[in-house]
């Protein structure tokens, strides 16, 4: 019996301070995440991090906080419940760090009698400490709980036509009747390091602006190419000119080098220029979160506002609209139509 799960990012149980420090924990102390030898890992988050950060995390966490609890928890609930009514087998959810974890949905899924499990890790862009560790930790779980599982996954979908049509579409919708000088394609930041790691052939990744640009194997494992290549093709649907939009990176963490250039000061730059209304969308999240509905929404237009900047507009991420809730329920029922080798 053939069922999905889906893995997004997680979030703590709650915005207190002894919840966002417990769910901090588990995730900085992800080797992908900060990929540094355990006992130095554990000297920086669990001796200097987790004694100054949980309480102004858990105070950005209460900004943005739902009535029904963590916004990106409730939208990939919502996300679950609407592609469960266009598929015929089960559809679990679980998070990479926090609650529900990948052991629960996996066990979930077995109590139903699945057998084959294609994993969805929510995604667009694949990166070591996103789509990596999740399918690193699925492995361990499946050979050490689950052994009759066969588990699959999806590529990462960056550049599927599906994607980028429901992406363009979104943000099509959303600038609509909105002039906009400048559009922003703002992407979760990784240390340059994982980049370079990441490389397959162990010598194409230069980050010097060409590599992205000259065909490789190592693309299909480098986060900046992707994210570059989503950007491409979104402007090219939407016929945006090249003057119009570019790519920042942003939450940077530490003072190692992480992909350049950076969200916040793209945006400040763009103010100092002189641009009055632009807009932000941010495609390395499919669900709104902390790094959306916080650092860009309130932070962001915090700095743009004053630099002179005027009309600062956030696109949401795809969430579940109903036309990313369709591609996902036709891609898994596309792999539930193919015979299994």
């Amino acid at each position: 019996m053939k069922g999905v799960l889906l893995v997004n990012l997680g979030s703590p149980d709650s915005t207190k301070p002894k919840d966002v420090k417990r769910y901090l924990d588990e995730f900085l102390m992800d080797e992908r995440v900060i990929d540094l030898p355990w006992l130095l890992r554990a000297f920086i988050v669990r001796g200097i991090i987790l004694n100054t950060r949980p309480k102004k995390s858990a105070e950005a966490y209460q900004k943005i906080w739902w009535e029904e609890g963590s916004p990106l928890i409730v939208l990939s609930e919502k996300l679950q419940e609407k592609i469960d009514r266009f598929t015929d087998v089960p559809i679990a959810l679980a998070m990479r760090y926090g609650k529900p974890s990948i052991k629960t949905g996996l066990e979930e899924l077995k109590q139903k009698g699945v057998t084959e499990v294609l994993l969805i890790p929510l995604y667009p862009q694949f990166a070591m400490a996103t789509t990596e560790t999740i399918l690193v930790l699925a492995e361990q779980l499946r050979q050490a709980h689950f052994p009759e599982m066969n588990i699959t996954s999806i590529p990462a979908f960056y550049n599927h036509p599906d994607y980028i049509n429901v992406l363009a579409q979104s943000i099509k919708e959303d600038l609509e009747n909105k002039p906009y000088e400048h559009l922003l394609f703002s992407y979760h930041g990784v240390p340059e390091r994982h980049i370079r790691k990441s490389d397959v052939t162990k010598s194409h990744c230069k980050i010097n602006g060409e590599c992205c640009k000259t065909a490789s194997p190592a693309h299909e494992f480098c986060y900046r190419h992707q994210c570059f290549e989503t950007t491409r093709l979104v402007a090219k649907k939407l016929g945006i000119p090249e003057n119009k939009f570019s790519v920042s990176f942003q939450s940077r963490l530490g003072v190692d080098p992480w992909l350049k250039p950076y969200t916040d000061r793209t945006i400040e730059g763009l103010g100092l220029k002189g641009i009055k209304s632009m807009a932000i969308v941010t495609p390395a999240f499919v669900s709104d979160c902390l790094e959306t509905l916080e650092e860009i929404a309130m932070e962001g237009k915090e700095i743009f506002e004053e630099v002179g900047g005027q009309t600062f507009n956030v696109i949401p991420c795809l969430n579940d609209r109903e036309d990313w809730v369709k591609t996902l329920s036709r891609w898994i029922n596309e792999w539930v139509a193919t015979p299994q080798k």
